[in-house]
């Protein structure tokens, strides 16, 4: 006769190994990503715990920074996971990049092609699809908000001159740096890539909002249109 698979949750753990009272006892920086994650989804499924729920995700992207890559759609589609769940993992992703982008160090200056490049590279490099940004700036060039205009294909993305200035007339910025990546990690600029600068150029030109310049992101490389004299 077959028995059933005996499957371990959470709760037959013992107390002392179970990720929430681990992070109640300890803190939050003992606990592994996978524990941290178990969290996050709060509840397994018939077929595994949390616990195995979470490894099976972080196995699916490889690391966190594959996580904050996907998709809902792509989270959703995984075994146990659905809708809710993706929804929960993105927003707790979301909530650490914000405390990151509004942490108490004093706003970011921009001086220099270099430190657009030292602020949006480590995480620009590695997106497989192309991301438009806008480095909205004060008049002391500090950087007071970076937001994402449009998200596009392998090679390329949409931008609207509305989408780009209306949160910029918003936050009352005195000029903004346009930034996206290319996937193939070749910054090269494109014809379009050049046609779109001067294009948003001239509309910030008639709302009053310099657009400074124009950087492209590499693989660990990124290519100026100011520093080129090609805006």
């Amino acid at each position: 006769m077959e028995t059933a698979a005996y499957r371990v949750t959470i709760k037959d753990m013992p107390a002392d190994l179970r990720p929430r009272e681990r992070l109640l006892r300890d803190g939050a920086g003992v606990l592994t990503d996978i524990e941290l994650l178990a969290i996050i989804l709060r509840t397994g499924t018939a077929a595994a715990s949390a616990v195995q729920l979470a490894a099976a995700v972080l196995g699916r992207f490889g690391h966190l920074r594959g996580l904050v890559q996907a998709s809902v759609e792509e989270l959703s589609l995984l075994p146990g996971i659905g809708p809710a769940k993706a929804a929960q993992i993105k927003a707790a992703l979301e909530l650490g990049r914000r405390v990151a982008a509004s942490s108490g160090a004093e706003r970011p200056v921009i001086k220099s092609p270099e430190d657009v490049a030292g602020l949006v590279m480590e995480e620009m490099r590695h997106l497989d699809r192309e991301h438009f940004r806008a480095l909205l700036l004060n008049t002391r060039h500090q950087v007071i908000a970076q937001e994402t205009i449009s998200i596009g294909t392998l090679n390329s993305s949409a931008v609207h001159p509305r989408e780009l200035f209306k949160n910029a007339v918003k936050r009352s910025a005195a000029a903004l740096i346009l930034v996206h990546n290319h996937p193939s990690g070749d910054p090269a600029p494109s014809r379009e890539d050049l046609e779109i600068t001067r294009r948003l150029q001239e509309a910030g030109r008639i709302i009053g909002i310099d657009v400074l310049d124009h950087v492209i992101i590499g693989d660990n490389t990124f290519v100026s249109l100011k520093a080129k004299g090609q805006i």
